[in-house]
């Protein structure tokens, strides 16, 4: 195995353009690390610049990696040990791979279950977007760190410590955008991932069916796209109302292209060992 350089994760990123959308993830982090964003990840590959698998490292904590060859991917699991599934992870991954990993897990005694599956779906001309009306516009902000605990506490992920620490993280280092009231209070918002998906987002139900989301998603995906971020974002399946209004505003996806997460536990223990799964269906 590589660890590729800074020079060689700018050649990365041009070569993956070609892959899109199956490997988004994995291109989004890569733009994140080329765009001097705050991280403690690896860019590793099989081989370069002919890789078979690469994937975006977090040791510990999470691993994403876009897959040409299940045999290369089965060999760095079993054989390299480049992914440990030992420990609580988050994995990216193929779908197509479940097969041969549930395989591997059994081995150890472990068991996987899917939670959630997503549309993956991303925009590649924000010049169609709609303008926003001069009213609208005029309230078009972005988050500050005292916004952080109204974000958490209506993230369907969030509500302690963790989360809070994860959102200031975000709301530190990466775009982010809300509309406000005439007190300068947040009614909508949207904020950027570490992988580059736009996420989090949220509309305060006293203000909803004013088309807020709307606008907010086309000035959001106008200003990260200017910023030479990919434009795009996971939806999980049966929120149609986000899907169609993303579909309308000129997203896309392949519909052949799923994202599933998984809880996985072991067997072994009293307890649960939680890891989180995203995998990407062809």
């Amino acid at each position: 195995m590589k660890i590729l350089d800074k020079d060689e994760m700018q050649d990365a990123e041009i070569i993956l353009q070609s892959h899109l959308p199956l490997c988004m993830q994995v291109y989004g982090f890569l733009c994140s690390i080329n765009r001097n964003k705050p991280h403690a990840l690896e860019v590793v590959v099989d081989s370069w610049p002919d890789f078979q698998n690469e994937h975006v490292k977090e040791f510990k904590k999470r691993v994403s990696f876009f897959c040409k060859d299940e045999e290369v991917f089965k060999r760095m699991v079993t054989e390299e040990n480049a992914i440990d599934l030992s420990r609580d992870l988050i994995l990216s991954f193929d779908i197509r791979h479940e097969p041969m990993l549930k395989e591997i897990l059994a081995a150890k005694g472990d068991i996987i279950k899917l939670l959630s599956s997503s549309h993956t779906l991303m925009l590649s001309d924000p010049t169609l977007l709609p303008q926003l009306n001069s009213d609208i516009e005029s309230s078009v902000s972005y988050l500050k760190e005292s916004h952080i605990e109204l974000v958490n506490k209506t993230w369907k992920f969030g509500g302690d410590g963790p989360s809070y620490r994860t959102i200031e993280h975000f709301i530190r280092h990466y775009p982010t955008g809300c509309i406000t009231d005439d007190q300068g209070q947040p009614m909508c918002w949207v904020v950027m991932y570490d992988d580059c998906a736009s996420g989090i987002m949220y509309t305060l139900p006293e203000h909803r069916g004013r088309g807020l989301a709307k606008a907010l998603i086309s000035s959001m995906s106008r200003k990260v796209h200017a910023q030479g971020y990919p434009v795009y974002c996971f939806v999980d399946e049966g929120h149609t109302v986000s899907y169609s209004l993303l579909l309308s505003l000129g997203f896309t996806e392949d519909p052949q292209h799923r994202v599933g997460r998984y809880q996985v536990s072991s067997k072994l223990d009293d307890g649960y060992s939680i890891m989180g799964l995203y995998a990407c269906k062809l």
